[in-house]
């Protein structure tokens, strides 16, 4: 059975819904508050939490709960609450779905998934009680070592939704790595992908074959020491440390599906008038037509587009850094993530972008010049990088090999441009030369990658073209 159990609602729980699913499992039951409030608890007779309830979050970006759930929501705006059992304790695994059970009946709604909402009778606790709490004092983890947090997400779709973002920050204050263990079937957002980094942090896939492998890279993984790691092969050796691959990591089925992924980079000089996110937008209406449909600190992302709000956010939490997810449409599938960071140079707006496209659909490769331009202009572009790669229209992640992007292009704003001595910029390795952007006083650069998209040369020149541009 699930462990997080989520209530999809038109109108917004109010405190006597909230009050009457928090006695699901009895008057008896005590109830704490993390997080300045945003976290309600049921706890066992020690205080120690059984369901975790965050407050209701009001969704206004259509098909977010299609895209994370593989279900049909209210219109928009309707009210998301998530609930969340503490790990192994089937008391609570009802207690989370009777509240959702009747928060739908309270409020109207429904709740997901439905196999784990039953009867909206008291669940019988008596003498239930969990382990004492991880060090770690959150939620969402579900183990804790000193090595690294684990978090268990029984989802279609594991996103960065407000819990897995808290143990995020959990893990990284603690220094630890964080591991997300799922099911076979589930897929990864690519706003987690991005911020999982490297080693000791992994996406744990559940396989019937090999026990467990690491869902970005295929190494059979097992619990060793404190933290999930890769089982060598028999033949390895200190200088070859081979890992066996999964084989269900292996079975690659190309449905003619793609990506078209853009990272970027821009440093605005800081300007009390700076408004962040146009950049963002500008390039999604060169290559859709259209501006973003919304936005949020986590998924779902519950926000209209709006350029002036998402700076309002960003400014109130500086000098910190923001993280924020950016959402499309659903005739074609988007997502973002922008990270803004305060720097001696300027407001920095790190950019990762990806739209899917169907077998029948053609990726609008005409419109990137004009992208490039546009940022270059007018949003202080200091790179971009432009690649095609073979994955899903819907843009999710799945725990099987995809290979590789291919590099289709690479731009240079105006002042990286200017620093570079001579003409090197401007006359390069390549066959074909790159293309002005903008007045000739402040000329940034696009530079088109000749590579074949259907095989892995254009890395070649890429190579070849940052190797000439370093001076090497």
């Amino acid at each position: 059975m699930t462990k997080d159990v989520i209530a999809l609602t038109p109108r917004m729980p109010d405190p006597w819904a909230v009050l009457a699913g928090l006695l699901s499992g009895g008057p008896d039951k005590l109830v704490g508050t993390r997080g300045e409030g945003a976290v309600i608890q049921l706890c066992d007779a020690e205080g120690r939490p059984l369901v975790s309830v965050e407050a209701p979050l009001l969704v206004s970006v259509e098909g977010e709960a299609e895209r994370l759930l593989g279900t049909t929501a209210p219109p928009v705006p309707y009210w998301w609450t998530e609930a969340r059992a503490t790990t192994g304790v089937a008391e609570a695994e009802q207690l989370a779905g009777t509240f959702a059970a009747r928060l739908a009946t309270l409020v109207g709604g429904s709740a997901w998934p439905p196999d784990a909402v039953g009867s909206i009778a008291v669940v019988k606790t008596d003498g239930v009680s969990v382990a004492p709490e991880p060090a770690a004092d959150r939620p969402a983890i579900d183990v804790l070592t000193d090595k690294v947090a684990v978090v268990i997400q029984d989802r279609p779709v594991v996103a960065m939704t407000a819990w897995l973002s808290d143990a995020f920050r959990a893990a990284a204050e603690a220094g630890l790595g964080l591991q997300i263990v799922s099911p076979a079937g589930t897929t990864l957002s690519p706003a987690v992908r991005d911020a999982l980094g490297g080693w000791p942090s992994r996406w744990i896939v559940q396989d019937e074959r090999d026990g467990y492998y690491d869902g970005l890279t295929g190494a059979v993984l097992r619990w060793q020491d404190g933290a999930f790691d890769p089982v060598l092969s028999p033949d390895a050796t200190e200088d070859d440390p081979r890992t066996p691959v999964a084989a269900a990591y292996q079975e690659v089925h190309h449905t003619g599906d793609r990506q078209l992924g853009l990272t970027f980079r821009m440093v605005h000089p800081a300007d009390e008038r700076l408004v962040l996110g146009g950049g963002l937008e500008t390039v999604w209406r060169e290559l859709t037509g259209e501006p973003p449909a919304g936005w949020g600190t986590s998924e779902p992302a519950n926000l209209p587009w709006s350029p002036r709000r998402l700076t309002d956010v960003a400014h109130e939490r500086a000098p910190e850094p923001t993280w924020l997810v950016v959402v499309g449409n659903r005739a074609r599938p988007g997502i973002a993530t922008v990270r803004i960071t305060r720097t001696q140079a300027g407001v920095e707006e790190e950019v990762t972008l990806a739209f899917g496209y169907g077998a029948g659909e053609e990726p609008p490769l005409d419109a990137l010049p004009a992208a490039a331009e546009a940022l270059a202009t007018r949003h202080h572009l200091q790179s971009m990088l432009v690649q095609l790669r073979k994955a899903r229209r819907d843009v999710a992640v799945p725990p099987r090999f995809e290979g590789p992007g291919v590099p289709l292009a690479f731009a240079l704003g105006s002042e990286e441009v200017r620093a570079m001595p001579g003409d090197r910029a401007r006359r390069t390795p390549l066959a074909e030369q790159p293309v002005p952007l903008g007045p000739k006083t402040r000329q940034a650069l696009y530079y088109p990658l000749p590579g074949d998209p259907s095989d892995l040369s254009g890395w070649q020149d890429f190579e070849r073209l940052v190797r000439h541009l370093k001076g090497a």
